[in-house]
């Protein structure tokens, strides 16, 4: 992928950049794949809204990922390269010996016509490939790790995300996440050789509102512009600070550097080493 940018026509063009889509090789996904996407607008099954400032955007399908890559021992070969609406990351479609078809999250460096495997024993450490965590040496990037076994991908699977394996120890494996955290998850958990596709993604720059309305996202009010009866910050005479200790949410809540994770988490104990902003 490679960043472009477009003559200054506009205030919004002008600050704005764009995905080039160079590495797309398929415009059109596979129909066998893709399911359609409804739209929630941010609202529970009570319809009580539970994320605020969503709704809209453009018509979307979800494609199905295969997270658990679970054809072991079936060589696979890469048909396309594609992007994904959903998410950041290109997707790759996979087409086996079989004959069955799957998307995977690509990695960086994977091409069309690359062979790639799955299987629980030990294999080749080349990029694409999805094995136990066990096998893998220490220093190796991997991406698209699962917390338990045989539960799917849940970590490390955004554009650019990569994961070091630092070693093994008894029954766990100690990795090194994104945000510079340590911590344990059980050896015999899959993941994928090599980092995440297009890593170029956090240089774009959405530049004016409408393509934030395009993504379904919607505007975002601050409190210093609402009135006392609709946010702790608002009320006042011009623009002026909150006039708290400490900001608020709109209930009320501390807000902006408060610890969130929960101290009896059961997952706290894998917990090696906490990232430098521990919340």
């Amino acid at each position: 992928m490679g960043i472009k940018t477009v003559k200054p026509t506009s205030p919004g063009r002008r600050s704005a950049t764009f995905d080039d889509f160079f590495d797309i090789t398929k415009t059109e996904p596979e129909k066998s794949l893709i399911i359609i996407k409804k739209g929630q607008a941010g609202r529970n099954n009570q319809g009580k809204i539970t994320v605020r400032h969503q709704g809209g955007g453009v018509k979307r399908y979800i494609r199905q990922i295969d997270f658990k890559r679970d054809k072991f021992d079936i060589p696979g070969k890469i048909m396309s390269i594609e992007y994904d609406p959903n998410r950041g990351a290109r997707i790759g479609l996979v087409n086996y010996k079989d004959g069955a078809k799957r998307y995977i999250i690509m990695p960086l460096g994977l091409k069309v016509g690359d062979e790639i495997l799955s299987s629980k024993n030990q294999i080749e450490i080349k990029i694409g490939n999805a094995m136990p965590i066990k096998f893998i040496l220490p220093g190796i990037e991997v991406n698209n790790i699962e917390l338990e076994p045989g539960r799917g991908a849940k970590i490390c699977r955004a554009a650019g995300d990569l994961v070091f394996v630092m070693g093994i120890l008894g029954n766990h494996a100690q990795i090194k996440m994104p945000s510079g955290e340590i911590r344990l998850v059980n050896k015999d958990c899959l993941c994928t050789v090599g980092q995440v596709s297009n890593p170029d993604r956090r240089h774009i720059t959405i530049g004016r509102a409408g393509r934030q309305r395009l993504l379904g996202i919607r505007p975002t009010v601050r409190g210093t512009a609402m009135n006392p009866v609709d946010h702790p910050h608002g009320g006042g005479e011009g623009k002026q600070s909150i006039g708290l200790r400490h900001p608020k949410t709109r209930w009320g809540k501390p807000a902006m550097g408060v610890k969130t994770r929960k101290n009896k988490k059961r997952s706290n104990r894998l917990i090696v080493q906490r990232r430098k902003n521990n919340k």
